[in-house]
């Protein structure tokens, strides 16, 4: 089913944003003046509103996939998804790493 690589290869790029943003933010913290400029923080407010769209989203996906997932185990359902192929499907999930904040030192 070529929809489901379609969904990987978005998560997959999702991912790699969340990485750049993070490698992004740890990167600041090295220049105070990038800092303080009000476009960056501008920026960032721009950013924070991204990533929380980002987790609703990826909030509301992973429940969808949840209900189809089951959906496809449950019975009588299950016997129309096994004849049609219908298969599990991946939850969206933040790369690896990324629930913890990054450590700056100085």
């Amino acid at each position: 089913y070529s929809g489901a690589t379609k969904i990987e290869d978005k998560v997959k790029a999702a991912s790699q944003v969340e990485s750049a943003l993070g490698r992004l933010l740890v990167i600041t913290e090295s220049y105070p003046d990038l800092k303080s400029s009000e476009l960056f923080k501008g920026l960032l407010v721009e950013l924070e509103g991204a990533e929380n769209r980002v987790s609703v989203e990826r909030k509301r996906y992973n429940d969808t996939i949840k209900e189809y997932n089951l959906s496809t185990k449950r019975f009588p359902s299950a016997l129309v998804a096994s004849y049609f192929g219908f298969e599990d499907r991946s939850y969206f999930e933040s790369v690896l790493g990324a629930e913890n904040a990054p450590e700056v030192k100085f």
